[in-house]
Formats: C-alpha cells, sequence, structure tokens
C-alpha cells in the first residue's frame, strides 16, 4: 500500500486500514465534515464540492499515498479509475440508483434481549465497524454484576424476521429482505456474539428467536456486551440520522458526541452510561 506502519504490518492490517480509511470518506463527505485533503507530504488540496460520496472515499485514501507532484495524475481517469478498471472493470455497471431511497423505512424491530430480561443501554451512536464509518452501532450490556470479559448466559435475540447470511469471528448478520445477500436491502449486524450457542448460516430467524450469548469475541472490546447495527444496500445507516434507529417503539438520539445517546419511548428517556445504573437500564 505505500504506507508504513509498524502497528499496520502485513497485508491484512493494511486493507482494513485501507477498508477504514475509504469508509472515512464516504461517511464524512454524506454529512458535510470535509472541506480539504492533506497529503502525505502536508500539502492541502480543497474538496471539489461536485464529487459523490464514493469518489470522496477514494480520495480520501489516495492523500496518504500521494504527494503533490502525484496527486492530479492518481485521481485523474488515468491513475486510480484506470487502474480499478484493469483488475474489476466499469464501476458503475453495478450500481444501484438511487442507493438509499428517499422514502426508505426501517421494518419493525424489537429490541435485542429476551422479554422480562434487563439489560444495560452503555454506548450510544458509534461506529458501525471501525472508526470511519457511520454511527450506526448501538452497545447493550447483558444482566449481572460482573465487569470485563466474562461469560454470560442471557440471549441475544433477533430484532426482526430474516436468514442468517454470516457467523463467524464474534459476527452475526442477518438478511432482512429474503434474497440471501446482506449486500442489498436491509440487514443487521449483531457483534460480539460467543461462539457457544451461535446461530449457523442459512437459520431463518423470527423476531425474538435466539442468536447466540453476548461476549468480547470479534473486535476490540472491554467488556461483555452486544453491538448491533443497521445496513441498508452496504451503507451504515446512522442510529442517530433521518432515519434513527427504532426497536420496540424506543427511538435512538445523540448530539454530537460518539458513544453518548439516548433512547426515548414517549415521556420515559434511558442515557447511554458506560456501566450498570438505574438511568441505562432497558428491558422488553
Amino acid at each position: 500500500m505505500r504506507y508504513y506502519d509498524a502497528w499496520r504490518s502485513g497485508l491484512y492490517a493494511q486493507l482494513a486500514w485501507a477498508a477504514n480509511l475509504l469508509n472515512e470518506g464516504y461517511y464524512l463527505w454524506k454529512v458535510e465534515a470535509i472541506s480539504v485533503w492533506m497529503l502525505s507530504d502536508t500539502s492541502m488540496i480543497e474538496v471539489d464540492p461536485t464529487i459523490n460520496p464514493g469518489t470522496a472515499g477514494v480520495l480520501n485514501l489516495m492523500r496518504y499515498l500521494t504527494t503533490l507532484s502525484d496527486w492530479e495524475w492518481a485521481v485523474s481517469e488515468q491513475g486510480i479509475f484506470a487502474t480499478y478498471y484493469r483488475f474489476f472493470g466499469y464501476p458503475f455497471d453495478d450500481a444501484f440508483e438511487p442507493l438509499i431511497p428517499r422514502d426508505l423505512a426501517q421494518p419493525v424491530m424489537q429490541l435485542p434481549f429476551e422479554v422480562g430480561d434487563v439489560w444495560s443501554y452503555t454506548s450510544g451512536p458509534h461506529g458501525g465497524w471501525d472508526s470511519g464509518s457511520a454511527w450506526a452501532g448501538l452497545d447493550f450490556a447483558p444482566p449481572g454484576e460482573a465487569l470485563g470479559c466474562v461469560p454470560s448466559d442471557a440471549w441475544v435475540v433477533a430484532v426482526a424476521p430474516g436468514e442468517v447470511v454470516y457467523s463467524d469471528h464474534g459476527a452475526v448478520i442477518q438478511d432482512l429482505d429474503g434474497d440471501g445477500r446482506w449486500q442489498t436491502g436491509w440487514s443487521v449486524l449483531y457483534m460480539h456474539i460467543e461462539s457457544r450457542d451461535r446461530v449457523s448460516v442459512g437459520t431463518y430467524l423470527e423476531a425474538g428467536d435466539r442468536v447466540g450469548h453476548p461476549s468480547c469475541e470479534g473486535g476490540f472490546s472491554t467488556g461483555t456486551h452486544l453491538h448491533i447495527a443497521r445496513r441498508y444496500n452496504g451503507e451504515w445507516i446512522a442510529a442517530d440520522g433521518d432515519l434513527p434507529f427504532v426497536m420496540d417503539g424506543w427511538v435512538s438520539s445523540g448530539y454530537g458526541v460518539e458513544y453518548n445517546g439516548y433512547l426515548t419511548k414517549g415521556e420515559i428517556v434511558v442515557e447511554a452510561w458506560n456501566g450498570r445504573t438505574p438511568r441505562n437500564a432497558i428491558q422488553r
């Protein structure tokens, strides 16, 4: 990748780094949070306001890999576009238009735990996957007083009907539109699901059916919990955006500070809090 970092050595780490930067550019562009690029030689490039979010993602990666002398070539049709075309073909052949319809509505969803179990709402809107994605994720800790990465016999359950299309490395992905692909239509990510009793690929879950137990498996975690996030056509849908995450009538909201936020149902408000207190307790 021509980017040298002792913490990101090896192909996997380099590709993960690149994917996160592609995400970062894409989602920051969508919320109008980018105005300039700083290149690897500290040169500054103003952002063209006519580009689309996908282009912004590519340019956000390329700024780490270019200097002012080769930037113009890299972002031209003879640069990264030509390389992509040579390996994968014309990028718009498989495009979904529009990717996110104006009238998009979330399917009916329930809270991801069993009736009567008291969970804790520990994190408000934050990255659905790594730091570069939209703030699509919400976190819940299971019942119990134990701290840290400890086993839990509590069950994470499906928020809506759909088929399990991925189940490995702590992650379960459920396709909600019936085509067996999480890249199209609505899908839900359940993260940090323990391998013990974890649902298998191909299982069709009704809302409320068991997915598995919360844990620290998959990704970075300091305590047993569930991370849950939504996607539509592969795009992370912000939990506090124009289409807020709604489960059992609880509406997610935030105020611009990652991991902070609220779940509101009528007059009842539950605040995200890193720990277990009455103020963040929630149940079905």
